[in-house]
């Protein structure tokens, strides 16, 4: 990666010249930018800044230093010293065409990291078998989904995983409305608990039991009745939600059912380690957690007065159950509102021996659904909801999902149907796409007339001189370094700015340079950064799960005519 390379030749430089700078010790960090402005070169660090006060030299003379000692290169032209003292460094076109014959020899590899020997577990979606995944379930499926692709593509072995919450009160309410709703269906009365489900599904799940039992379960005590409903009911809302996300293109790896953790033990077993350590006590026939000590407003109840262990202990069983799985990094990706449970959280896996640091949570803020700027009002209880299923009939699963992930976790999102689901350029999902398809055509057009792509290595990029040219090459190199980053920083929204920046950028030397000309080593260096920015679109798009599609029709307001 060109930023690394950039980096260790700074490095050499502050080696060379510790002797004239007076500099003792461990070097300091070099960090690598790009500048805002191009005129200011293409990648700038700040490190005379830094360690000017340890040398005890003005910022700009330390740069002047640091300068003069750059090792010679082939990819780097010069270097300047700018404003109060940082190094721009301009490089030569060396760089871009080696990417560019990178990203050509490996396609779909292109970008990925060597692997790391490091193991990751990413918890997502994770909703309760309640009842169907709506809009606000699908950020959360797209951003852990994302995260865990970026995490792959970053070198980590990653192990996606749901965790169904199939014990405690909202079970027992379901169980009991879709049991009312089975027994209202054969003639028996029966009413849904006020506060239980109401939505239509649950009839749905209802009649589905029907249809395998008949009546048969009417005749079954009161208390095996329930818990036969209950189970199959929850099994059938599983299958549904699974179905779902494999249409969503989120896949698991593993599936834990909570009650699991109960029926096996763990939870007890949770709970008395927490007291051996110190951190469970008992007070009003409960059993408590001193999340107190952690950071939390008030500590938190593990076992309830009836003996009942409550939610949070279960999170305390499964923390232990995640990190005796050997992760190096344990990922949950939650909704905003449950901001407060992270410092009870990340206190608990303190409390049972183990590093906080390794718990991570990524929050992420919720979806306003609109439709035409007249917002849709959800209820999952009241049954009142747009089903995930129902929204992508309509918007479908690529302008879904890239919409999702085009703003960062921590902003709200307001989701217009009407204008996610439009085909035109100013729909950054199918400007995108377009910018692919429009790559397949060019190619195929070349092979029409007979001109076949030679191999990489034999073509000479020179030609490739126009800024428009270079625009494109540049955004090619920055896909590896732009991979890292959303991985390291969990930051998947970064790729969609980034498919929309290399579009663009596509989009512009489509305009502005025809490809297949009369000048044979012209075409040839134009073919392959066309077929160089197909791989790194292709690529991107992967990493976000939407398709890239080899043809499309002509979008509204793509005002270009231009030929291949």
């Amino acid at each position: 990666m060109i930023e690394r390379r950039v980096a260790e030749l700074v490095r050499e430089a502050l080696r060379a010249s510790a002797g004239e700078l007076g500099l003792d010790g461990a070097l300091p960090e070099v960090e690598i930018s790009v500048p805002k402005l191009r005129e200011h070169g293409d990648f700038s660090t700040n490190v005379a800044l830094a360690l000017a006060r340890r040398v005890g030299r003005p910022p700009r003379e330390v740069a002047e230093v640091i300068a003069a000692h750059l090792p010679a290169d082939p990819v780097l032209a010069r270097a300047e010293v700018a404003g109060p003292g940082f190094l721009n460094l301009f490089l030569t076109d060396a760089w871009l065409h080696d990417a560019l014959r990178e990203a050509v020899r490996l396609g779909p590899a292109y970008g990925r990291a060597e692997r790391l020997g490091r193991r990751v577990q990413v918890e997502f979606v994770s909703a309760n078998p309640t009842g169907p995944l709506h809009v606000g379930h699908a950020r959360n499926a797209v951003i852990g989904d994302a995260i865990a692709n970026v995490m792959d593509a970053a070198g980590w072995d990653v192990q996606r995983e749901y965790y169904f919450n199939d014990a405690g009160r909202q079970m027992e309410l379901f169980g009991a409305s879709v049991e009312a709703r089975y027994l209202q269906r054969f003639g028996v009365e029966a009413e849904v608990p006020p506060d239980g489900y109401h939505g239509a599904y649950i009839a749905d799940v209802a009649e589905a039991i029907a249809a395998r039992h008949g009546d048969a379960l009417v005749r079954l005590p009161p208390e095996e009745r329930a818990a036969r409903i209950l189970h199959e009911g929850s099994a059938l809302v599983l299958d549904q939600i699974k179905a779902t996300l494999e249409r969503f293109r989120v896949r698991f790896d593993r599936y834990l059912h909570e009650r699991e953790l109960h029926d096996s033990g763990q939870v007890t077993r949770a709970v008395e380690r927490l007291r051996e350590a110190g951190y469970a006590y008992e007070a009003d026939g409960a059993v408590w957690f001193r999340a107190t000590a952690f950071g939390d407003d008030k500590d938190r109840v593990l076992i309830r007065a009836n003996g009942a262990p409550t939610y949070f202990a279960a999170d305390c069983a499964y923390l232990v159950d995640k990190f005796s799985r050997g992760f190096d990094r344990l990922i949950y990706v939650w909704g905003a509102d449950h901001h407060g449970d992270v410092a009870r959280l990340k206190g608990a896996a303190r409390a049972l021996g183990y590093d906080p640091e390794v718990v991570e949570i990524v929050l992420y803020q919720f979806v306003t659904l609109y439709r035409g700027g007249e917002l849709v009002r959800m209820s999952k209880r009241a049954g009142d909801i747009v089903t995930l299923d129902e929204l992508l009939d309509e918007v479908g699963v690529d302008a879904t999902r890239f919409t999702l992930l085009s703003r960062s976790n921590d902003s709200p999102i307001d989701f217009d149907i009407e204008l996610v689901k439009r085909r035109s350029m100013d729909n950054p999902v199918y400007y995108v796409q377009y910018g692919h398809a429009r790559i397949a055509s060019i190619l195929r057009h070349a092979a029409e007339r007979g001109v076949g792509l030679r191999p990489i290595d034999e073509v000479d990029l020179a030609p490739l001189a126009t800024e428009a040219e270079r625009d494109l090459l540049r955004a090619i190199a920055e896909l590896p370094g732009r991979v890292l980053e959303a991985a390291e920083l969990r930051a998947p929204h970064r790729l969609a700015y980034f498919a929309q920046d290399l579009a663009a950028r596509f989009h512009r030397f489509y305009t502005e340079c025809r490809v297949v000309t009369d000048d044979e080593p012209l075409t040839q260096a134009r073919l392959q950064l066309a077929a160089g920015a197909k791989v790194a679109i292709a690529n991107v798009l992967g990493l976000l799960g939407v398709e890239a599609p080899e043809a499309m029709e002509r979008l509204e307001g793509d005002p270009s005519d231009a030929g291949a």
